[in-house]
């Protein structure tokens, strides 16, 4: 996979790609990560990529010049599968787009900042708007590592346990059941004694017992 994060500060985004889950993706080639500063692309003196607002009101919006010079020079290299701006009023994001997007090569991210983008970018310049949830952040760069973070640990291979992510919440509309380490008893609090029996097929009976129940306590909007 390929991901080209367009951002007017790239700096915020460097760190959680360099630990963890996607820095083992990065070392092994299973994901390209590139960050493109905008103001690289602005004609403008001192780089200038926002302006006020048409028809009034507070704040600055960023340009569609820069942005569309920035994509236009990324697309002469490659296709994308994906040109996806990161917005509070986009398509909520969930494990079943997570699903999706993990299957494409090429993506391009754009992060917001400021007021938002010249509505000219949404209408002309993108595939798919995508939100993390119904609250605003100071720009889309943390939006993006999340979005990154959530479909990069789905490609094959990224996970020690290509299994584990099959089991996580929301892969089947249902929650994840609870989970246990050892030791089996601490504090006088005991684990569930069926997940110690061995017998594999009660263990799974259990868990989808209990999926369903957390989920129906929960979230019973994931059960319509």
């Amino acid at each position: 996979m390929h991901i080209d994060i367009i951002t007017l500060f790239p700096e915020l985004l460097k760190s959680p790609f360099e630990t963890s889950i996607l820095k083992k993706a990065i070392s092994s080639n299973k994901v390209n990560i590139f960050f493109h500063n905008l103001r690289n692309f602005s004609k403008k003196n001192q780089k200038q990529v926002d302006d006020y607002p048409f028809g009034g009101g507070a704040g600055m919006v960023l340009m569609i010049e820069p942005i569309h010079l920035c994509i236009e020079s990324l697309k002469e290299k490659r296709d994308y599968d994906s040109i996806i701006y990161l917005s509070p009023d986009g398509d909520m994001l969930n494990q079943k787009k997570a699903n999706h997007f993990s299957t494409h090569e090429n993506i391009i991210v754009i992060c917001g900042h400021y007021k938002g983008v010249d509505q000219r970018v949404r209408d002309y310049l993108i595939t798919h708007e995508i939100s993390i949830g119904n609250y605003v952040l100071s720009g889309g760069e943390l939006a993006a590592a999340v979005f990154c973070d959530s479909i990069i640990r789905l490609i094959p291979g990224v996970l020690g346990d290509e299994s584990s992510a099959l089991t996580d919440s929301f892969q089947d509309d249902l929650l994840a059941p609870p989970i246990y380490t050892r030791p089996a008893e601490y504090n006088g609090w005991e684990v569930p004694k069926i997940l110690l029996s061995g017998n594999t097929p009660k263990i799974i009976e259990w868990r989808e017992k209990k999926a369903l129940e957390i989920t129906r306590n929960r979230r019973p909007d994931l059960l319509k």
